[in-house]
């Protein structure tokens, strides 16, 4: 048993090694992930912090994160400056992890609910340079993993997944990894799912834009709401111009829960306070360290005109995101 789940990664390595000579160095491909809740046990509303927890929780997740961070760094530079030999680099460390079919044994409900926003951003890295890249095989056995991955997050939220889950955060997560991953391999009915799995959480949204999900979660209200909607603005900014229109779902919910977010956090959280009973932990936060919250600005900007999110996004000199894919001024530039 021990042999059969090291032989992916005796053999990754190998290909890797080959694949990679110039090339910075590899982060090992992560296969089993486990972890608990970052929450109190018992904490239905998810927004008690359990420290140890939340540290486990962090240092089973760093190397997938740094891993993505990494990839994020070094696709923007090759997109950036079309270098076809940055590209292949990303594209080997990426085909890396494939061919150890990484992220494959998620132990635990909390690994498989997390690991959504970490395929996203693989994928979309991989999104960027893979027309620069003249690996081809490689980018076969990219997307076939890519397919495998996103197909058991897909099977997850519809029969694992916790009942509130399935209209949140995590979930637009999973769905724009989803969509990335159809949108790269032709799989129409992952796009739909993707599309669907956006409708049904914006669709909970409150006239005002909240989502309730999200606005349960005490002190880190606000921040949840945020962290929802960029998954969600993102995907409605890929899927716009293949004709799907998320912004009108549910009498334009889209735009209602990014108003509400943008909005709350000019007013310093007050909505979201009268919501969760709770003052929002976000502003405790040096503004520098949640930037990247705001990293969806750029592509939700494509859809077309809002004001508050044009006065914000002048707020940043950086927006960037390594589950989005990095720079978003580079992927998402105004016109």
């Amino acid at each position: 048993m021990i042999l059969r789940r090291l032989l992916p990664l005796m053999l990754a390595g190998a290909l890797a090694g080959q694949a990679q000579a110039g090339c910075a160095p590899d982060i090992a491909p992560v296969v089993s992930l486990e972890f608990g809740s970052r929450y109190v046990a018992g904490d239905t509303s998810r927004s008690v912090v359990d420290r140890d927890g939340s540290k486990a929780a962090t240092a089973a997740l760093r190397p997938v994160d740094t891993f993505v961070r990494t990839l994020a760094r070094d696709a923007n530079a090759a997109l950036a400056q079309g270098d076809r030999t940055e590209a292949d680099c990303v594209v080997a460390r990426i085909v890396g992890w494939a061919d150890a079919d990484a992220l494959s044994d998620l132990g635990t409900l909390n690994a498989r609910l997390a690991v959504g926003s970490r395929l996203a951003g693989i994928a979309e890295a991989y999104r960027q340079v893979r027309p620069l890249s003249s690996d081809t095989a490689a980018q076969v056995r990219i997307e076939a993993w890519l397919a495998a991955r996103t197909g058991a997050q897909r099977q997850f939220w519809e029969v694992e997944a916790p009942h509130g889950a399935r209209s949140g955060n995590l979930r637009a997560w999973a769905a724009l990894a989803v969509w990335l991953s159809g949108d790269l391999t032709g799989d129409d009915a992952g796009r739909y799912w993707a599309l669907a799995s956006a409708a049904r959480i914006l669709c909970t949204a409150r006239p005002d834009g909240s989502l309730p999900q999200e606005t349960k979660r005490g002190a880190h209200a606000l921040y949840y709401q945020l962290h929802a909607v960029a998954p969600l603005a993102v995907l409605a900014a890929h899927a716009d111009p293949r004709g799907h229109d998320l912004s009108a779902v549910c009498d334009g919910a889209l735009a209602r829960s990014a108003g509400f977010a943008l909005e709350d956090y000019a007013a310093e959280g007050a909505a979201s306070e009268a919501y969760s009973g709770q003052p929002q932990a976000v502003f405790a936060r040096d503004p520098s360290k949640t930037a990247h919250l705001f990293a969806w600005l750029p592509a939700y900007l494509t859809l077309g005109s809002a004001p508050r999110a044009e006065a914000m996004i002048d707020a940043f000199a950086t927006l960037g995101n390594s589950k989005l894919g990095g720079d978003q001024h580079l992927l998402w530039p105004r016109l």
